[in-house]
């Protein structure tokens, strides 16, 4: 009798062993397994032209992403609806204007329409409040104290609200935080050694309403480098700020430095326009009242790179990652280095809790006409592999440089949006070597190839909203299930992402305290929600399930 069902036997095992060896073979610092995939990852054009150059982009809870660039750029390439002309006699290009700078993609159609800003939005930040509303600050020009809201809307009725002079001070490459008690900080930008909060405490914009931080002021070069200052919320309340080369803790309440973390070795500057960029690693949230937060910052430019730039010399990127645990008692840098250099990439937290590193050049630096030799592969690095050797895996790559002012941000699919990339002080479509690009790219990490569809998990069934320390269950399925594997819940919060840095982005890693069959290929996690809201500010995020390093499609969550 058996051997009449040894080829179905044979056939069922060339089909599991290739799938299992692929997904758990490597060990995580942790202990738990990574999956370093098979494959390099797949890219797929989604727009020839969204009429804008993606500048700046967001996710929003609607699975809509909005981008935007600048008003002076010139005219864009989509209309504004309806016949709507933008007026605007402080305008340095087009005083009147019937083009759009801004458009809202629609995920799920691979459709867009275009938004109406009125003021210049060029360099500007943003981040997402706790009902889902993008709040949008500063910019350049009569921009640079303005406050844009768009709340996410089902139907086509939602657009840009603007509120003149709310800031205190021009706010023109600052970096946005969304905070645990929901206030977004606003910390620097050109010139403003400074930081405030949306919304403010008086009627009316006021010098009280801004702090001074003298950091941003001593850590100005020739070149400034300390534009876009890397910030992350940490588990304690504080906040890690980076800028140039250096870092501290800002406990923002008492406008107080906490901690002065070491240098960044080598000495050369990571922020714009040397243009690195950086993440805070997933946080894994025990619920025990305490847990460990580490940064990574990736690439740049060595220092003097912009005057060189000026002058037609372009310095090679740099190579060099840095990580820091900064809950450590005597936090110190760990270094190490990318398989090839990288300036202008951008930092994304994948599902995994991998982070894939992606668009970029090879040489120069931030600023026009400064950035050569395309970067166009993705690497994905995983942080917890034990091996350092095996922690950066070099990706497909692109057909089009994705060069200065281009962006990246993950989707609730596990893919990763790309666009934008104009080095150029207006829109330039021929005779240069990097034309404008208004495209619209998505790349597939591994993880989504078809051939491991069989252990990808379906989430079924998750609370829509949740609290802090709140037991919950996710149900899922999924046709194969590997016992010996690892079943995660992870939220992601989005990011504002721009000039290389995904500001608010965030992985939690929540505590699950068991796994159990409810039906045929069914099965429930249960799980128990982020501990404070300093770990997980308020506010809407993707979860996923993840079974044996392969990730289901997210679903909005929100924590309140």
């Amino acid at each position: 009798m058996v051997t009449r069902f040894l080829p179905a036997i044979s056939l069922l095992l060339a089909v599991i062993l290739p799938l299992i060896s692929r997904v758990v073979v490597s060990q995580r610092t942790d202990g738990t397994s990574f999956s370093p995939f098979s494959g390099q990852g797949e890219w797929q054009l989604l727009q020839a032209s969204i009429g804008i150059s993606a500048m700046h982009m967001q996710l929003l809870s609607n699975n809509k992403v909005v981008m935007f660039d600048r008003t002076d750029y010139g005219p864009s390439n989509i209309s504004l609806p309806s016949g709507l002309c933008r007026h605007d006699m402080n305008d340095s290009v087009l005083k009147n204007d019937c083009t759009a700078h801004s458009v809202l993609y629609d995920v799920n159609s691979n459709t867009f329409r275009p938004l109406m800003v009125q003021t210049d939005t060029w360099c500007s930040s943003g981040s997402v409040r706790a009902d889902g509303t993008l709040v949008q600050t500063g910019g350049y020009n009569d921009g640079d104290r303005v406050v844009r809201v768009l709340a996410p809307c089902t139907d086509n009725s939602c657009d840009w609200i603007e509120f003149h002079g709310y800031l205190s001070q021009r706010r023109w490459y600052s970096t946005d935080q969304i905070l645990p008690d929901g206030r977004i900080i606003i910390v620097g930008g050109r010139r403003q050694f400074s930081y405030e909060f949306y919304p403010r405490s008086s009627t009316s914009s006021s010098p009280s309403d801004t702090q001074r931080l003298g950091f941003l002021g001593e850590t100005t070069d020739e070149n400034e480098n300390n534009l876009y200052p890397f910030v992350h919320l940490l588990p304690d309340g504080n906040l890690f700020v980076f800028a140039n080369n250096r870092a501290i803790s800002l406990d923002y309440k008492q406008n107080r430095v906490a901690t002065e973390f070491p240098s960044m070795p080598g000495g050369d500057p990571r922020n714009y326009p040397s243009s690195g960029s950086s993440v805070l690693l997933p946080i894994v949230d025990n619920n025990s009242g305490t847990a460990e937060a580490e940064i990574m910052i990736c690439g740049g430019a060595p220092s003097g790179s912009f005057t060189q730039a000026t002058l037609g010399n372009f310095s090679r990127a740099l190579a060099t990652c840095g990580r820091i645990k900064v809950t450590d008692e005597n936090p110190s840098w760990a270094m190490e280095t990318m398989p090839m250099a990288r300036v202008m990439g951008d930092m994304v937290i994948l599902p995994t809790g991998d982070v894939i590193i992606i668009n970029g050049a090879g040489s120069g630096t931030g600023g026009w006409e400064f950035g050569r030799n395309p970067v166009t592969r993705p690497v994905i690095y995983h942080p917890q592999a034990m091996d350092r050797g095996t922690r950066f895996l070099v990706m497909g790559p692109a057909t089009r440089p994705r060069m200065y002012h281009s962006t990246s941000v993950l989707l609730t699919d596990g893919r990763i949006i790309v666009g934008g990339s104009n080095p150029h002080v207006s829109y330039i479509f021929s005779g240069v070597t990097y034309p404008t690009d208004l495209s619209l790219e998505a790349y597939s990490p591994p993880y989504l190839a078809p051939e491991y569809r069989p252990i990808r998990p379906t989430v079924t069934n998750a609370r829509g909203t949740l609290g802090y320390n709140q037991s919950f269950s996710v149900t899922f399925t999924v046709s194969m299930f590997l016992r010996m594997g690892i079943v995660s819940v992870r939220m992601v919060a989005p990011s504002f992402t721009t000039h290389s840095f995904g500001m608010n982005q965030r992985m939690v890693v929540m505590r699950t305290t068991g796994v159990s069959m409810v039906g045929p290929n069914a099965y429930r996690v249960d799980v128990v929600g982020p501990s404070t809201a300093e770990i997980a500010p308020p506010g809407y995020y993707m979860l996923f399930v993840v079974h044996s390093g392969i990730p289901s499609t997210s679903v909005w969550v929100r924590i309140q």
